[in-house]
């Protein structure tokens, strides 16, 4: 399929990867006479302004994951995935009102330190060794491996050579940068993202129209398959198990993401790295307004290529290439790259170089964060504690080059995963539930004790392996339940309070914990800014479910 791509595409993309990799570089020398500092790797000097805290985030977020994986299950089960997307704007309201004013205060550099200050040494170790592990292993090959599909896909780029192109890439100014090279690229990746990605969505939504332009296109998919466009699934329909109902709005989808946009480490440091508090807070505001336009360009695509691929008439006029890596329902992932080549010679380029910098974007994010975790939570925890500012920089470095590497032998092992969205959401939410709950109640309720949050993170997994997996020759009625994962995870959360609650009020005999948190009124005081802003997300947010509740 390479013969698609012009001399212009190869140009078009070829200029975009020399900017990121200039500007990358150029924000990452060191200025006359200054050291580079474990702030400036780690916090970007905490310099970033809200513009670049905002794009940043959505560019960390937006990934293969969603280009591909959301798309893909848009084209299996249409706009329900975007839940994801909206009910994300509303939790980045939350998170900047509630959780950012406690994490600032407290000038922290990771999330397990906010553990260690709340709680414990031993309890930050064990979800430090946790998130690294899930960085590496899920998040980093995961995206790796959807990032070479793409590049398989659309261009005949064997997996092997994809995996290393990408990583050699990212690594190329992250290593070397730190989180100041990841957030200011981050500012022009997310206007290729959403400019490639519109241009993917003019194509699918003008091609189903027959040239009639967009609109026309949406009524068509609209009135084509008007089912996919319910946002809450009945029992009935066969996605229902992954996304099961009104349990969306009032269940799990809270657990996934409180704990991502509010715990997770290569999300929230962007935030800590801000001039202020304010600065942060209207950082997170951009983002929350760029998230009610996500599904625009990665969910509208997978349902309009679900209705090209099943109309003959459609399929019909794009000619041989159309029978090209046809998607399919068990295929759904296929989706995304499939429209990519009906795209004309220049507009390739730009659609490819969005997916490459959701790709490249969210690497270099992911790695800084591993490095970040590794060196201030293990290294400096148990093997130099007096580390000096070089030695600390280099330790990053080299930590995110070994995390990167492995991630490389692990993505070509994921081939065959449909859906990939949802299998890493799924794969998440066995363990988000415990972490969640060790946070909340550790942030909001000072009788929390260190032991009751141990013994609540590790009977948090398995809380989640009984509502997940009935052992061969059981039956699922007589003991184990089989519920939907995202119900599970809201279940799981409840039960992991309850024990954390149970062992607090044990240990103390509801005395407040010695390093529980004074919570005052004034601490969440935001600006008319941020309010009006919020309100203003919100209004859109119920128009939306309004709309599109059911088909």
């Amino acid at each position: 399929m390479s013969s698609n791509f012009e001399l212009l595409d190869y140009l078009i993309f070829i200029t975009y990867a020399i900017l990121i990799l200039g500007v990358g570089l150029w924000v990452s020398r060191d200025k006359k006479g200054h050291q580079k500092n474990a702030e400036d790797y780690f916090l970007a000097s905490k310099s970033l302004p809200w513009w670049a805290i905002g794009a940043s985030l959505i560019a960390a977020n937006i990934s293969a994951e969603q280009f591909i994986g959301m798309s893909g299950s848009g084209f299996a089960s249409g706009l329900a995935i975007a839940s994801y997307e909206w009910m994300a704007a509303l939790t980045l309201l939350i998170v900047g009102k509630f959780f950012l004013p406690i994490f600032i205060e407290k000038g922290l550099y990771t999330i397990p330190e906010f553990v260690e200050k709340r709680f414990s040494t031993n309890l930050k170790t064990i979800l430090a060794v946790f998130w690294i592990a899930l960085y590496v292993f899920v998040n980093l090959a995961s995206v790796l491996y959807l990032g070479s599909l793409a590049l398989e896909t659309i261009m005949g780029v064997p997996m092997i050579y994809g995996v290393i192109g990408l990583a050699l890439f990212a690594a190329a100014y992250s290593l070397y940068g730190g989180l100041s090279a990841v957030a200011w690229t981050d500012v022009i990746q997310v206007v290729f993202l959403v400019l490639g990605g519109l241009v993917t969505t003019y194509l699918a939504l003008n091609t189903v129209s027959g040239g009639e332009g967009v609109l026309e296109g949406f009524k068509v998919i609209y009135n084509e398959v008007p089912e996919r466009f319910a946002m809450i699934l009945d029992e009935s329909n066969p996605e229902y198990k992954n996304l099961p109902g009104i349990g969306v709005l009032v269940g799990g989808m809270w657990v996934a993401n409180l704990y991502y946009w509010g715990f997770n480490q290569y999300i929230i440091q962007r935030t800590l790295a801000a001039k202020s508090l304010k600065e942060s807070q209207k950082g997170i505001l951009f983002a929350a307004f760029l998230k009610l336009i996500i599904p625009l360009i990665v969910v509208i695509p997978g349902i309009a290529a679900y209705v090209m691929v099943n109309d003959p008439s459609i399929l019909g006029s794009l000619g041989e290439a159309g029978q090209n890596n046809l998607p399919s329902l068990q295929q759904a992932d296929k989706a995304y790259p499939w429209l990519l080549q009906f795209l004309p010679v220049g507009l390739k380029g730009v659609a490819f170089a969005a997916l490459a910098a959701a790709v490249v974007s969210s690497l270099a994010s992911m790695l800084n964060s591993t490095s970040t975790i590794f060196t201030m939570d293990i290294y400096k925890q148990y093997f130099n504690k007096n580390a000096d500012d070089k030695t600390t920089v280099s330790v990053g470095r080299i930590s995110a080059g070994v995390a990167l590497i492995i991630a490389c032998i692990m993505a070509p092992l994921l081939g065959g995963i449909d859906q990939a969205f949802q299998f890493i959401q799924e794969y998440t939410g066995i363990v988000s539930p415990g972490i969640l709950a060790v946070f909340l109640l550790g942030l909001f309720w000072k009788k929390t004790t260190n032991k009751a949050a141990i013994i609540g993170a590790l009977s948090s997994i398995p809380i989640a392996m009984y509502f997940k997996v009935a052992p061969k020759g059981w039956s699922t009625s007589s003991f184990f339940v089989d519920v939907p994962f995202m119900d599970q995870m809201g279940y799981s959360l409840l039960l992991t309070m309850l024990v954390i609650i149970v062992a607090s009020l044990y240990q103390h005999k509801g005395k407040d914990d010695a390093k529980g948190i004074p919570i005052t009124k004034q601490m969440f005081e935001t600006s008319p800014l941020f309010n009006i802003g919020a309100f203003a997300v919100m209004l859109v947010l119920v128009v939306l479910y309004a709309i599109f509740w059911s088909a």
